[in-house]
Formats: structure tokens, C-alpha cells, sequence
């Protein structure tokens, strides 16, 4: 009988000792699986949002053009001395109202030949139609056409700056027409008394100078009268137009420092491309008022 107990006591001590070690490891087994859920629901979020952000990337850097906000592109217009800006609606809603200084080239006309307006494709422009769409789509046309500096930046409905009509564009101050190689330029001119007394020599029949080529930033002839001067500290651009000493007139090509009247700037021309225009030696350039007699 005392064999009998003390087996029982034995081997009841044998299954005691195995139900404790079994439930240790059925705890740790447990937190282990739960681990790689946990870790696989956070590698699964992260890749998503990745994802996303690269698809847009992707689709903005493949479109050939940057969209800008219309504070951007009113910054660039502040800053910028080569751009054009482009309104690519219909005639009729451009007479309606654009931004000044715009040009107008509808969007359905883009794909035809522009090269008359749009000389230069590295020239900086800024398109804009009515609300948005129109200016994207001439934007991606422009931009698979070649043009490689192409800024969309909306619609003239939210534009925060000025609109001018047709009737405003008109009643603008007189332009400049410069006529060089066979090519005739356009030029606004400056507010003041030199400007005057230019145009003054000039109303009734144009002007003909011989320019000389100076220091490789300029070309400079004589006037046949000495003009009024307002002299100034000036850091000229490509496209300037100076009178100095009085009996001077300039066209600037490249940049420089001096003191000098600032006469004007002729519109919508790149460095390269007025550079080309003018030639490295002399040239002969014929001035009048735009509209006026030649």
C-alpha cells in the first residue's frame, strides 16, 4: 500500500513539472507571431504613401512644362528681363481683357508655325488662358515642340495683377520702331525729357544711324542734334536703349555700369537672339515712331 502511494505521489509530481513547462513556451510562441503582423501592417502604409508621392513626381516632371502659382508668375515678371507672356484664348475674350503686355496666340493655333512670334525656345513663357485648362494643353504643346522654358500658371479669372483691354493697350505711351538687318523691332520707351526731344527728331520722317560695334557689349552712333540727358547710375541689360553724352544713341547687347539716360528697352527679344541680329561689326539701324511715317 505505502508503494502504491508513494508511486502515485511520483508521478503526480512528473505531470505537475510537464504542465508547467508547456505553458512558458506556448506564451512566448504567441508574442512572437503577433510581432511580424504588427510589422507587416507598417511596411504595408509606408510603401503606399511613397508610392504616391513618386507617381506625382513622375507625372510633373514628365509633362515638359512647370506650373507655378500666379504669385510665382508675377514675381518672375518683377524679376525676369526675357520672358513673353502668352494668352492662349480666343481673340475675342483676349480684347475682353488680359494681362498687359501679353501676347495672343489661341491655343488651337499652337502646332501650326509660331516661329514669327516665338523666335526663341529657350525665351522664358508664361501661359495663361481663362481658368486653367486651355493653358495646360498649349503648355504640353509648346513643351513638345521644343520650348524649354514654359511656365503654366492658370487662369486671368483668379489673376491678383492688372487687366488692360484692347482700347487701354492703345491709348499706351508711343513705341519705338527700330528697323535693323531687315528685321523691325519694337521698343518702350522711358518717361522723360530725352525720350521727348527723340521723338520730337523723329515725328516727321525716320531717323537713319550708323552704329559702331564698342567694347563688345554695345553698339553706338551719333545723333545729328545733342539731346537733353538724365544721367543716372545704371547696370544695363541685352536690349537697352541709352543715349550718352547727349549725341550718343546705344543699343546694348550685353551688360555693363555707367552713368547714363536710359532711353527705352526693346520688347520681347532674347541676348542671343538681338546678339545675333546686330552682327559683331558695324550696322545700320533706321528709327521712327511705331505708326508714324518712315
Amino acid at each position: 500500500m505505502i508503494k502504491k502511494c508513494l508511486i502515485a505521489a511520483i508521478a503526480a509530481v512528473v505531470l505537475l513539472a510537464g504542465c508547467a513547462q508547456s505553458t512558458e513556451p506556448a506564451s512566448d510562441v504567441a508574442i512572437e507571431a503577433s510581432d511580424p503582423t504588427a510589422e507587416a501592417s507598417d511596411t504595408a502604409v509606408e510603401p503606399s504613401s511613397s508610392d504616391a508621392a513618386e507617381a506625382s513626381a513622375s507625372s510633373e516632371q514628365g509633362s515638359g512644362y512647370q506650373q507655378i502659382s500666379q504669385e510665382e508668375a508675377m514675381q518672375m515678371m518683377e524679376s525676369e528681363d526675357d520672358y513673353i507672356i502668352l494668352d492662349v484664348r480666343t481673340p475675342k475674350e483676349f480684347a475682353e481683357g488680359h494681362i498687359p503686355e501679353a501676347v495672343n496666340i489661341p491655343n488651337e493655333s499652337i502646332g501650326n508655325d509660331i516661329s514669327n512670334t516665338l523666335k526663341d525656345k529657350n525665351q522664358i513663357l508664361l501661359v495663361y488662358c481663362r481658368s486653367g485648362n486651355r493653358s495646360k494643353q498649349a503648355s504640353l504643346k509648346l513643351a513638345m515642340m521644343g520650348y524649354t522654358n514654359v511656365f503654366e500658371f492658370g487662369g486671368i479669372i483668379t489673376w491678383p495683377g492688372e487687366i488692360v483691354t484692347e482700347e487701354a493697350d492703345a491709348s499706351e505711351a508711343t513705341k519705338l520702331q527700330i528697323e535693323v538687318n531687315g528685321e523691325v523691332l519694337t521698343a518702350t520707351l522711358e518717361d522723360n525729357s530725352s525720350v521727348a526731344a527723340l521723338l520730337e527728331l523723329i515725328e516727321e520722317d525716320s531717323l537713319t544711324l550708323e552704329l559702331e560695334d564698342y567694347s563688345g557689349f554695345e553698339k553706338v552712333g551719333e545723333l545729328p542734334q545733342v539731346l537733353p540727358t538724365n544721367d543716372e547710375e545704371l547696370d544695363t541689360d541685352a536690349g537697352d536703349l541709352i543715349l550718352y553724352q547727349g549725341n550718343q544713341f546705344v543699343i546694348y547687347y550685353d551688360q555693363n555700369s555707367w552713368s547714363l539716360t536710359k532711353l527705352g528697352h526693346i520688347d520681347n527679344i532674347s541676348k542671343e537672339a538681338l546678339q545675333e541680329l546686330l552682327g559683331k561689326g558695324d550696322v545700320t539701324v533706321e528709327l521712327s515712331v511705331s505708326g508714324g511715317n518712315k
